[in-house]
C-alpha cells in the first residue's frame, strides 16, 4: 500500500469486522433492553446478554476466527455490570441501576471525542499513527502536510459520531436520572439510541471517509 487512502482503508475494514462483527456487538445490547423492559429483571437481563456474546464468543472459536467483536461485547457488558453493582451498593432502585448500565457508553463516548478533538487541534490527528504504523516509522508522516491535513480531516469525522452520541442521549440519561421523565422511557430510549446511533453512524461517518479517500491518492512518503 503506497498511498494513505489505501492504508486507512485496510485498517478501517479491519476495525469494523463487517455485518457479522456489528451485529455481535449490537445483540447484547438489544436483548438487555427487551428483557428489561419487559421482566423487570436487572439481573436476568445483564446475564442474558452476557450468555449470548458468551455463545457467540464460542462460535468464533469454534470456526477458529477472530474474536475481538465478540471480547468487545463481553467487556462492554462487564464495564456495564460494574457499575450497576456501584449504583446498588449507593442505594440506587432498580432504575437507577438500569439507568447506570448506559453510563460507561456515554463516559466512552465523551472520552473519545475529547481525545481525537485534542489529536487534531494540537496537529496530531489520530488517524495518522495508523499510517505511521504500516510506513514503519510513527512520526515520519508529520513531515507531509498534505498527510497532515488528510488524516486531521479523517479524524473530525471520526470523532463526529461519538460527538453525537454524547449530544443525544446524555440529556436523556440525566433527565432519566433526575425524575424529569420516566425512567422506563429513559432506559427504552437510551437503549434504542445505543443501537441506532452505534453502527449506523459509525458508517455514515466512514461513508463520508471512504469519500474523502476517493477524491486523492496522498503518498505514503514524500518522493
Amino acid at each position: 500500500m503506497d498511498t494513505v487512502e489505501a492504508v486507512v482503508r485496510a485498517q478501517i475494514s479491519r476495525a469494523l469486522g463487517g455485518r457479522r462483527g456489528m451485529i455481535e456487538a449490537a445483540v447484547p445490547t438489544i436483548i438487555f433492553t427487551v428483557l428489561w423492559l419487559s421482566t423487570k429483571e436487572l439481573r436476568l437481563a445483564l446475564a442474558s446478554s452476557i450468555a449470548v456474546a458468551v455463545v457467540l464468543l464460542v462460535v468464533r472459536l469454534v470456526q477458529r476466527s477472530t474474536t475481538q467483536f465478540c471480547l468487545n461485547a463481553l467487556f462492554g457488558i462487564g464495564i456495564g455490570w460494574v457499575f450497576v453493582t456501584i449504583s446498588a451498593r449507593q442505594g440506587g432502585d432498580a432504575n437507577d441501576q438500569a439507568l447506570a448500565y448506559f453510563l460507561p457508553g456515554l463516559i466512552y463516548n465523551s472520552v473519545y471525542t475529547v481525545v481525537l478533538s485534542l489529536t487534531c487541534l494540537i496537529g496530531w490527528p489520530l488517524v495518522g499513527f495508523m499510517v505511521g504504523s504500516v510506513a514503519g516509522d510513527p512520526t515520519a508522516w508529520h513531515q507531509d502536510r498534505q498527510i497532515v491535513r488528510l488524516c486531521t480531516t479523517l479524524t473530525w469525522l471520526l470523532a463526529i459520531p461519538c460527538l453525537v452520541r454524547v449530544v443525544v442521549q446524555a440529556p436523556i440519561w440525566f433527565a432519566g436520572k433526575a425524575g424529569s421523565i420516566d425512567p422506563d422511557s429513559a432506559v427504552a430510549a437510551l437503549g434504542i439510541l445505543k443501537i441506532g446511533m452505534g453502527w449506523p453512524l459509525q458508517l455514515a461517518a466512514l461513508a463520508a471517509m471512504a469519500w474523502v479517500l476517493s477524491r486523492n491518492k496522498t503518498p505514503v512518503a514524500e518522493a
